[in-house]
């Protein structure tokens, strides 16, 4: 009765993955970290772009080899890779027993179990699945950090991203459960809580009784003044002065902005589909860095997007350069025919895509260099992480999220992972900083 997961994608896949998993712990089944001796092994997908394509495909391929040479007897993939590639998969995958789509992941125990009356592609409408409610059991990958999902699904069209078509439209999850959820991982340890969605700002907007970010936000900071709070997946349409307001009035509310602009020229991001103007950008960090001025700036850009020109990426370099972001992530823009920006004319060849992405990108690590450099000299509040040799630990600051953002190195005889503690900077790198405790 042993299961193995992997979970690729996002964080709001790893969600997914940990409520999956505590469904299949209640049901009696043991989770093991080795697929050689899981009798059921889970793949949940991501389909984003190509490169996600490709690794999920990778991950099945090789994780199927364990029905020949491990204890494996069923091979079972969730998620955003049969969303997106519907019955066809089944023929492309015939190691795979069953395909779940994002609206099946409440039958994960019955493909488990075996239910006959399931055929081997489930792929009901994201739409009608029920949002996680308080009680959901989540078998967590970290003790001392935890995502919360506030939202499902999107529905903006951004004529490059295929979310909405495999996560439904968006909706916002009740506010008291979201609290109830957020009060049960502090008191479970939880030192640091990620507030997430597809985005993140819009949420409430969608309900009746006019709640929002900020509120939301407010009542989550209440809960414990020793908890870092930090929201992910904010959108430049949907942050508001008031969002900004109470996440630099707060304490524990990590004065750290994630908000992917995807580009900055007003003509490509019209085609894009996104309804704001270079403009609006340099107004909006404007204001945020003016109401919190310790703030960290994160965002991702698109390069090589159908019709960008030389001119065009220039700019966005000049953009990326007068705003210095502490945090930039590039993305070579990924085609498929069921894209809307597939049918738009001049695609930029991936040769020329690829020299802007080196170029902005070897760009930004002079910039984030520079911003790590203030630091030297100052202490700083850092969440121990893990040991990762004799007198030395990992750990992030408020400005760098796990997983996507640089780490700090801590030299120490003895730390506990999961608390805080307070460093002193003394070296600063292209994405880490590193210090000793005082």
């Amino acid at each position: 009765m042993k299961l193995n997961l992997v979970s690729l994608g996002c964080a709001k896949n790893l969600i997914d993955s940990e409520v999956m998993l505590g469904c299949l712990v209640d049901a009696g089944w043991d989770i093991t970290d080795d697929p050689a001796e899981a009798e059921i092994i889970i793949v949940n997908t991501c389909s984003f772009i190509e490169s996600a394509v490709n690794e999920s495909i990778d991950t099945i391929l090789e994780l199927a080899n364990f029905k020949e040479t491990g204890a494996c007897r069923k091979l079972i993939v969730t998620g955003c890779l049969p969303e997106r590639f519907r019955e066809e998969i089944v023929r492309t995958l015939p190691e795979v027993d069953i395909f779940l789509g994002t609206g099946a992941f409440d039958r994960i125990i019955y493909a488990v179990n075996g239910s006959s009356d399931l055929s081997k592609c489930l792929l009901p409408d994201p739409n009608l699945l029920t949002l996680q409610g308080k009680e959901a059991h989540r078998v967590r990958s970290s003790s001392h950090i935890a995502y919360i999902r506030i939202a499902e699904g999107c529905s903006r069209h951004c004529t490059y991203c295929i979310i909405p078509k495999l996560r439904g439209k968006y909706r916002s999850r009740n506010h008291s459960d979201i609290i109830a959820e957020a009060r049960s991982l502090v008191l479970s340890g939880v030192k640091e809580l990620i507030i997430i969605a597809q985005d993140t700002t819009n949420y409430g907007k969608d309900l009746n009784n006019s709640v929002d970010l900020s509120g939301l936000l407010e009542s989550i900071s209440d809960i414990s003044e020793d908890v870092w709070i930090r929201f992910m997946y904010g959108h430049p349409e949907s942050i508001d002065e008031s969002i900004i307001k109470t996440i630099a009035k707060h304490d524990n509310i990590c004065t750290y902005f994630d908000i992917p602009i995807q580009h900055a020229i007003s003509s490509v991001l019209k085609r894009m589909g996104r309804k704001y103007t270079r403009d609006d950008l340099y107004r909006l960090f404007e204001k945020i860095r003016e109401t919190a001025p310790d703030c960290a700036l994160r965002t991702t850009a698109i390069v090589g997007f159908p019709g960008e020109t030389d001119k065009d990426f220039e700019q966005l370099f000049d953009f990326v350069e007068d705003i210095c972001f502490d945090h930039l992530g590039v993305f070579i823009y990924s085609d498929s025919e069921d894209l809307p920006s597939h049918r738009l004319s001049h695609h930029v060849p991936k040769n020329i895509a690829k020299k802007r992405y080196d170029r902005l990108m070897s760009r930004q690590a002079d910039i984030s260099m520079k911003n790590n450099q203030k630091y030297i000299g100052r202490v700083l509040k850092v969440l121990v992480e893990e040991k990762s040799e004799d007198n030395m630990f990992i750990g992030r600051t408020y400005f760098q999220a796990p997983e996507i953002d640089g780490i700090t190195y801590i030299n120490s005889n003895q730390l506990q992972p999961g608390i805080f503690t307070s460093i002193k900077i003394s070296d600063a790198f292209e994405y880490d900083l590193a210090g000793k405790t005082v």
